[in-house]
């Protein structure tokens, strides 16, 4: 890897991590535990569409590891890393289907990925309560997966008009 790739994917990663920690602090108008926006999917999605699928799974890998240690919490690893991985393989499959085009159907499924993957470990550790609570986050994932996707759009449609 080109010192200007690992610059541009660091910067990637440190950009992620600025949403991960700005989303963290906005407040959800749904009372549902874990629902968040996924503003850092983001940068995975621009990456993914941008660079390639190995360079966005270092930027996912990276985001999710540094946030775990920044907040101390082993538990958000876990989730993160069962809801992420879940909705990076999506992500790919379903970029590579639609073939770069249309990435807020990209992100509507990458979030429905990431919700499963995390009601998987939640029921890994919690048990079948959680259950109840997946029609909701099947909801609240096509909403701010589309809301994701088209923001992810606006920003790929730019910087390929930068060149950048």
């Amino acid at each position: 890897m080109s010192v200007k790739k690992m610059t541009v994917l660091s910067l990637y990663t440190a950009v992620a991590l600025i949403l991960f920690v700005v989303e963290s602090v906005i407040p959800m108008p749904v009372p549902l535990p874990f629902v968040k926006l996924g503003l850092a999917n983001i940068i995975t999605l621009i990456v993914l569409v941008c660079y390639s699928p190995k360079d966005a799974f270092l930027v996912l890998m990276l985001r999710i590891f540094l946030a775990s240690v920044f907040y101390g919490q082993i538990v958000y690893l876990v989730y993160s890393m069962a809801g992420g991985i879940l909705c990076f393989l999506a992500d790919v499959v379903i970029n590579r289907l639609l073939k770069g085009k249309y990435i807020y159907i990209t992100a509507v499924f990458g979030a429905l990925f990431h919700n499963a993957g995390q009601m998987l470990a939640a029921f890994f550790f919690l048990g079948k309560g959680v259950l109840p609570y997946f029609p909701y986050m099947v909801l609240c994932g096509i909403i701010t997966g589309l809301f994701t996707g088209i923001l992810a759009n606006i920003l790929v449609l730019r910087l390929k008009r930068l060149n950048l």
